[in-house]
């Protein structure tokens, strides 16, 4: 799965999840993409689901750019523990996602094999999206 190789604090606070991204935006790679179009969070093995539908869907055809990474640690408390004892251990990482945030990119296929591929990774992935041409923008 991804993750750091290597971070300045192992703990982080939670933040909040509003604003528009202005970076990472944009087509830059390839000519199909897919954008986020609520905020949240995602996690390494949805990128990790996300990116296998697509490159079964496209049978090692095109090429996909990964736009996104998981830096940030969530950590959670074992069931069944009293109140307090500090903060608990990392359990995941997430890619902290802006509304408007470029998630994948291809090129190298047809439209039509695109669009399903997209779509196939959207089902992956718990929050809306939407495909971009290159055209669109």
């Amino acid at each position: 799965m991804l993750m750091p190789k290597k971070v300045k604090y192992r703990k982080r606070q939670k933040g909040r999840t509003f604003g528009t991204a202005f970076r990472g935006s944009n087509l830059s790679f390839g000519s199909y993409g897919l954008q986020a179009i609520d905020p949240g969070w995602i996690t390494d093995k949805q990128i990790e689901a996300a990116r296998i539908a697509i490159a079964r869907h496209i049978k090692r055809g095109g090429r996909i750019w990964i736009r996104i990474f998981p830096d940030k640690p969530v950590t959670k408390k074992p069931a069944e523990t009293r109140m307090g004892k500090g903060k608990g251990i990392s359990e995941q990482w997430v890619a902290v996602i802006k509304k408007g945030r470029l998630l994948f990119e291809m090129e190298g296929v047809s439209e039509d094999v695109a669009r399903e591929a997209l779509n196939l990774a959207s089902h992956k992935l718990p929050i809306r999206t939407r495909i971009l041409t290159k055209g669109m923008i």
